[in-house]
């Protein structure tokens, strides 16, 4: 027998044939049910910043720092939790991770200082939220399928949105009516409700069941655990980090998550309440982003299997710098028409940009390629923490939220830019792997420089 050779063999029929659906599409249907819960971690950041402020008399810049040590996390801890995937498998990770979120999200209804809103919400629910961010949806899609990845992910990616969709009215309404603390009991029932699911029904590998992956007529053992998981996930950043293309994908990511996550999610709604603006009212507009969220992160994908993803990711940018120049004027105490055309707008551009970024780090990076988009999400979230943080002094500083608006569209035309000169990458000797040198001995794709 050869040692250090994949075996590659036909599907077993017999296992093949007692699957009319394939067990792949089972996987995907599992992760975006856990995905929808862990929707909840991140909904509640924005609908706490004016009850913790009145309660304790915070300020906005503080909790804005608590938010942003929790997306931080959030981003670093993906690229070390896709590596423990394939050391421990998914299952275990993920389950872990709900069970830390569940205890972060517990423990702050007992606070008192804001020390202890960064070390429960930020620290714990940051480290867990992180497991199951997308580094776990782009896990999944390139274990178990081969053919409509794209597809696959921008679905996996909405799943977020659709938990946004289910969670944010209902913790806006239990803020509004019974205060922060039942909120925050609600998203730890949610993150243990979740494990028995991925317990039960999660599997890590296609060949965990016998079959190959969809799309593939070959059959592919489970490889072995790759010892070092935080070793490999640093190993692996150097590796990338000497291309041009990483450091493009993680500046436009970082501008992203700025434009995202550390904006609308964290400031919308106190920036629409500051306008006159009901904080229910605010929510809903937030969860009806999310609807349209799911629908242009789907077409998204199916754009991705079909298209440039470099000038898809330009185009995606450009449209929402452009939506976020017009945002002050359109805040007021009702909803309005104008209002209405933004948030439809708006949402089918959400994270249209995670299909074509996952697979441009897969055409660049290969293998390694759920690891390095970790890294990338990594920048998205080291974004986002800025802003959460940046956008709570601004609002001090200012008593408005206008100037934050205004540099975000700027950012994201600058997005548009870097997105169109990501190269492709060209074919040539790979450097040895410092971890496992055997697995870089051969050619392999490589990316050009900027």
């Amino acid at each position: 027998m050869l040692t250090g050779v994949t075996e590659i063999r036909p599907v077993p029929p017999r296992r093949r044939s007692l699957f009319r659906v394939h067990r792949a599409w089972s996987v995907a249907a599992v992760a975006f049910v856990t995905i929808i819960g862990a929707a909840a971690f991140t909904s509640l950041p924005g609908l706490l910043i004016d009850p913790l402020h009145e309660e304790f008399d915070w300020s906005r810049g503080s909790i804005g720092f608590a938010v942003s040590v929790n997306l931080a996390l959030y981003g670093i801890t993906a690229p070390f939790a896709a590596a423990l995937m394939d050391r421990y498998g998914i299952r275990r990770v993920v389950a872990c991770a709900l069970t830390v979120v569940a205890v972060g999200s517990a423990l702050t209804t007992v606070m008192t200082t804001t020390w202890q809103l960064v070390l429960y919400w930020g620290v714990l629910v940051g480290l867990g939220s992180g497991s199951m961010a997308l580094a776990f949806a782009a896990t999944v899609t390139n274990r178990w399928f081969t053919a409509r990845r794209g597809l696959v992910t921008g679905i996996l990616t909405a799943a977020g949105a659709s938990g946004q969709l289910v969670f944010l009215p209902l913790l806006s309404w239990l803020v509004a009516e019974h205060g922060w603390r039942p909120a925050a009991i609600t998203v730890a029932l949610s993150a243990l409700g979740v494990v028995p699911l991925v317990v039960l029904l999660l599997r890590d590998h296609p060949a965990d069941v016998g079959l190959a992956p969809y799309g593939s007529t070959e059959y592919v053992p489970k490889p072995p655990p790759v010892p070092g998981a935080a070793r490999r996930a640093v190993a692996v950043l150097f590796r990338a980090a000497r291309t041009g293309p990483f450091w493009l994908l993680a500046g436009t990511f970082a501008i992203c998550g700025a434009s995202t996550n550390g904006l609308m999610k964290t400031h919308f709604v106190p920036a629409a309440h500051d306008h006159g603006m009901a904080v229910t009212a605010a929510a809903s507009l937030l969860a009806v982003i999310g609807v349209f969220d799911v629908i242009g992160t789907i077409a998204s994908g199916w754009f991705t299997d079909r298209f440039d993803a470099r000038r898809l990711l330009a185009v995606y940018y450009a449209l929402r710098g452009i939506s976020l120049l017009f945002l002050p004027m359109l805040l007021a105490p009702s909803v309005e028409l104008p209002m209405i055309f933004f948030i439809v707008f708006y949402g089918l551009d959400w994270v249209a940009t995670v299909p074509p970024t996952i697979a441009l780090c897969r055409e660049q990076y290969g293998e390694d390629s759920a690891i390095v988009f970790g890294w990338v999400l990594a920048s998205h979230q080291i974004g986002a923490a800025v802003v959460a943080f940046v956008g709570g002094v601004a609002r001090d500083a200012f008593g408005s939220y206008d100037v934050v608006w205004y540099a975000s569209g700027a950012l994201c035309a600058m997005a548009a830019l870097m997105a169109l000169i990501i190269t492709r990458p060209t074919s040539i000797p790979a450097p040895p792997d410092p971890v496992n040198p055997a697995r870089w001995g051969s050619p392999r794709t490589k990316s050009g420089g900027v």
